[in-house]
C-alpha cells in the first residue's frame, strides 16, 4: 500500500499528527508519505498513490475553507480509498460534523471513504493550554495511532454520525469562511514589537502576508489558521476581534503529562472521558 497523506496545518498540530500517522504505516511495511497543503506547495501525483488521507484541524465545527478548495481541485479517482484525519482543541461531538462537507466531496471525486480518526490537541486560539494537557494530549494520540494505522492497513473504519444539531450549528458557524478573509485583512502587527524578521510570511500556509517597508502587509485570503499569530517570535501578530484570544508561542509535548485534577476546568468532564478510554486502551495491550 502507497498512502498520501494530504495536510492542512496552520501551527503544526495536525502535520505533527499526520506525520506520526505516516511513520506507524512505514512500521507496518507501507509507503506513506506528507503532502502539505499550501498555496505555494507543487502537486502531488495522485495517480502514484493508492490511499489518500486528507488531514486538517476543526475550524468551528467546520474544515477550513483552505481545506474545500484542495477537495474541489482533487483529481476524480474511482473506487480509491480515503480516510480523514482531524484534530480539535476539545472532544465534543460537534467536531463531529467538520467530517460532512470533505466526505460528501471525497465521494463526489470518486473516492470510497472508509473512514474517519478524530485526535484532540491543544488550542492555538481562544486560551493556551498547559504543558502538562499538551503532553497528555500527545500520548494518548501516541495510544491511538498504532490502532488506528492497523484499521487503515485492514482497509476497515468507520464515519462519525451528526445529529441535525450538529449539522445545524456547523452551518450557522460557517459564515467564517467568507468572514474570515475580511477579518484577516485587519490583523496587524504591534509597531512596539514587531522587529521585521518576516516569520509569519513563511508561516502563512495561504500566501496571505507579505513584507511592505519592513512590516507585515495582511491580504484578503486569511482562513483563521492563527499561525501568524502563534508563531511570532516576538508575539507581536494582533488578530482583530479575536485578539483577547490570541495564543502565542510553541507548546512541549514531551513534559510530564497533566494529572486528572490538572486538567483544565473548561471541558474538564469530556477532556477526562478521552484521556480514560484511551489509557484503558493502553492497559490491555500491556
Amino acid at each position: 500500500m502507497k498512502a498520501l497523506f494530504c495536510i492542512f496545518s496552520g501551527t503544526g498540530n495536525t502535520k505533527r499528527v499526520g506525520e506520526r500517522f505516516a511513520e506507524e504505516l512505514r512500521a507496518l511495511g507501507h509507503e506513506a508519505e506528507v503532502y502539505l497543503i499550501r498555496k505555494d506547495a507543487p502537486e502531488p501525483d495522485y495517480g502514484a498513490y493508492d490511499l489518500l488521507i486528507v488531514g486538517y484541524p476543526v475550524h468551528a465545527f467546520n474544515a477550513p475553507s483552505a481545506v474545500v478548495r484542495f477537495l474541489k481541485k482533487l483529481p476524480a479517482a474511482e473506487g480509491k480509498s480515503a480516510y480523514l484525519l482531524r484534530t480539535s482543541g476539545e472532544p465534543s461531538k460537534l467536531n463531529h460534523a467538520a467530517g460532512i462537507t470533505p466526505r460528501r466531496m471525497l465521494k463526489r471525486r470518486g473516492y470510497n471513504v472508509r473512514g474517519e480518526f478524530v485526535y484532540v490537541m491543544p488550542y492555538n486560539i481562544i486560551f493556551r493550554h498547559s504543558d502538562g494537557m499538551a503532553a497528555r494530549m500527545w500520548q494518548t494520540v501516541e495510544t491511538r495511532i498504532p490502532k488506528d494505522a492497523q484499521t487503515v492497513v485492514e482497509g476497515a473504519g468507520e464515519c462519525m454520525r451528526v445529529g441535525p444539531f450538529r449539522r445545524a450549528a456547523a452551518f450557522v458557524v460557517r459564515v467564517e469562511h467568507p468572514a474570515m478573509p475580511v477579518i484577516g485583512k485587519t490583523f496587524h502587527a504591534s509597531k512596539k514589537k514587531c522587529i521585521g524578521c518576516g516569520a509569519c510570511v513563511g508561516l502563512c500556509p495561504r500566501g496571505n502576508i507579505r513584507m511592505v517597508n519592513g512590516r507585515p502587509k495582511f491580504g484578503m485570503h486569511c482562513v483563521g489558521c492563527m499561525a501568524c499569530a502563534f508563531g511570532c517570535p516576538e508575539d507581536a501578530v494582533r488578530i482583530s476581534v479575536f485578539n483577547l484570544w490570541r495564543v502565542n508561542g510553541q507548546y512541549t509535548f514531551n513534559g510530564e503529562p497533566a494529572k486528572d485534577e490538572e486538567i483544565c476546568r473548561y471541558c474538564r468532564k469530556m477532556y477526562r472521558k478521552y484521556f480514560h478510554a484511551n489509557e484503558e486502551d493502553r492497559k490491555e495491550k500491556q
